[in-house]
């Protein structure tokens, strides 16, 4: 085996992408500070013990583990940046007030999450620590519409759902309870006959509560239906309002959908869930919503919402930058021409300097002009290149 060879779902990032994905991130963490979000940087690596607890067991499976040579204990490289920010805010950062943080960085997969995905992805995202109410729900998904608008995507849409409706659905029967995972298997697969067949012994409002959760997908009016069918309890009215809400606050930035069946992360999230997509693929582009109990884990329960999405995704998707303008430059130790090209520089203009005996060969940029000397040879001009 050829030893360049990497990894199956492990790629080098080449300039062009390279360069997609760093602006990406530039511009969304300049945009997190406006909002006043303070900007963290876990490690790659940490115990198991913190890196896993209160994450569900997607995370656990999707996470490398290997033996620190120093400890002989079980370290985990991070697969989710998300619980590790809830330790920084519960332990080191120790703030009794609101506190929103910001992270982006690498994360690795033992498995891809897609058939063309990537398994190093490059996380960013933003987390409000501190705040219960609906007011931080909003802002986070405010924010990851911000995210994509930014990335120049128009035709976004949001899907909302909320763990609250299944909770307070099992909460009416405790043999439902008992069967929680299998139920979520089951609706997120809208695998109805297998539905049917689990609930045949449930008492008749639990079981028809169940059947009704993977019709109830479509656009706002779903939360018609939803008051409608399911059961008149305080915890799916607050959920569906709580969904109202939300779905309200996105008008005129998203088309908004509703599925109620959509319980991807139930084992962590806590209340509201949101999901974007974008024109070009499949699968979900960004994902959040409210995960209040994971601090538990670290001693120190905090309302919590956040949202992530992966750069090298969205770049993907994105066209190919056009090459940048550049100036290219002679090389040379004259004070006269290092001037010239620090002023240059200085200025914002590229300026690549040709190694003797050697062409430029870049993805990047585009040489339309040259740093030459007059036709008295005192002075460094420009001279555009046809």
């Amino acid at each position: 085996m050829p030893n360049w060879l990497l990894p199956e779902h492990i790629a080098d990032v080449l300039p062009s992408e390279a360069r997609k994905i760093e602006e990406l991130r530039r511009q969304m963490l300049d945009n997190f500070r406006l909002y006043g979000y303070e900007l963290v940087m876990p490690p790659l690596l940490e115990y198991v013990e913190s890196l896993l607890a209160g994450a569900g067991q997607d995370t656990d499976l999707r996470t490398f583990k290997l033996v620190d040579q120093i400890s002989g204990r079980m370290l985990g490289l991070r697969a989710d940046m998300t619980t590790q920010v809830a330790r920084i805010d519960a332990h080191l950062l120790n703030r009794n007030s609101v506190t929103r943080l910001c992270y982006a960085g690498s994360v690795l997969h033992t498995r891809p999450s897609g058939l063309h995905a990537t398994r190093e992805p490059v996380q960013i995202g933003a987390e409000i620590y501190g705040h219960a109410g609906l007011e931080a729900d909003a802002e986070i998904q405010e924010l990851a519409l911000a995210s994509l608008a930014l990335a120049g995507f128009t035709e976004v849409r949001l899907d909302l759902a909320h763990v609250g409706v299944l909770r307070a659905i099992l909460e009416l029967d405790k043999a439902a309870e008992k069967d929680h995972i299998t139920i979520v298997q089951l609706l997120r697969a809208k695998d109805v006959p297998g539905l049917r067949e689990l609930t045949a012994h449930y008492a008749p409002t639990t079981r028809d509560a169940l059947l009704a959760l993977p019709h109830l997908y479509g656009d706002v009016d779903v939360l018609k239906r939803a008051r409608a069918e399911l059961p008149d309890v305080p915890a799916i009215a607050k959920a569906l309002a709580e969904l109202a809400a939300l779905s309200a606050s996105a008008i005129g930035r998203a088309d908004v959908a509703i599925d109620l069946a959509d319980l991807r992360g139930y084992q962590y999230e806590s209340g509201a869930m949101f999901a974007l997509y974008v024109p070009g693929l499949p699968n979900a582009v960004a994902r959040g919503g409210r995960y209040d109990h994971v601090g538990e884990a670290f001693g120190r329960a905090r309302p919590a919402t956040g949202f992530s999405l992966d750069l090298r995704e969205l770049a993907r998707l994105l066209p190919t930058a056009e090459r940048k303008h550049s100036i290219r430059a002679p090389w040379g130790n004259a004070p006269e021409l290092k001037e010239k090209i620090a002023e240059l520089r200085k200025s914002g203009e590229v300026v690549i300097q040709s190694m003797p005996g050697h062409s430029n060969e870049q993805d990047e940029f585009e040489c339309d002009r040259a740093l030459v000397l007059d036709d008295n040879g005192s002075n460094w001009i420009l001279k555009n290149l046809g």
